[in-house]
């Protein structure tokens, strides 16, 4: 499926690039942007209380980002951004528990390299770099027949299920740093560039991942 909607962001930003009469010269200097998109949210998470229970976290959600760059020469360029990946929802497993909700955001900072294409108007890119990543994870997590009196917390609003016979309601949060890296490609019209991208940060259980479509202002 993200293969499928990659194409697609592709094939529509080329397409509306080369309609243009508008011929633009490399967009040189500092820029800002903003883009929307679809994320996955993956986490993964051992279960507190039952160190033999690990648990996968795959969920989509609507997602956002926004972008300062600079490029000061034609070739190369660097970028940081914020991603909010969203807050995603899962079931879980009851009765044994489970992540059943994750929220995810980022900060980046990425070289980007653009192919030297002889269009002036279209610019095919690559991304790499390093994120500073934040999840929160809600769980529900099984509970050893011995465990401390301070685990029977009240069940956090919004994570179910809740209130079954040996599991009580966690919420974790941690920052992890990760590999980041992306490919993306914009049409120019002037200081404005319309962009498709896709990045994804890469770590070990922490690997949300961002198709987005959006816009940046070349000044």
């Amino acid at each position: 499926m993200h293969r499928t909607s990659v194409s697609a962001l592709l094939f529509v930003v080329g397409a509306t690039a080369a309609s243009t009469p508008v011929l633009a010269d490399d967009l040189l200097g500092f820029y800002v942007g903003a883009a929307f998109g679809q994320s996955h949210v993956r986490t993964s998470k051992e279960i507190i209380g039952d160190t033999n229970f690990d648990y996968d976290f795959d969920a989509t959600h609507s997602a956002w980002k926004l972008t300062a760059g600079f490029r000061p020469i034609a070739p190369f360029g660097v970028e940081v951004e914020y991603l909010d990946f969203g807050n995603a929802s899962g079931s879980g497993n009851v009765g044994f528990g489970g992540l059943t909700q994750a929220d995810a955001k980022a900060m980046a900072l990425f070289g980007v390299g653009y192919l030297p294409l002889p269009v002036p108007f279209l610019d095919v890119y690559g991304k790499l770099g390093v994120a500073r990543l934040h999840t929160t994870v809600s769980e529900v997590a099984p509970v050893p027949v011995d465990a401390p009196p301070s685990l029977s917390a009240a069940c956090p609003v919004g994570v179910q299920p809740c209130g079954l016979p040996g599991e009580v309601a966690l919420t974790l949060s941690d920052w992890t740093t990760n590999v980041a890296f992306g490919v993306g490609v914009q049409g120019k019209f002037g200081p404005l560039a319309i962009r498709a991208e896709y990045e994804r940060l890469g770590g070990s259980g922490d690997s949300p991942d961002l198709l987005s479509f959006g816009a940046t202002w070349t000044f």
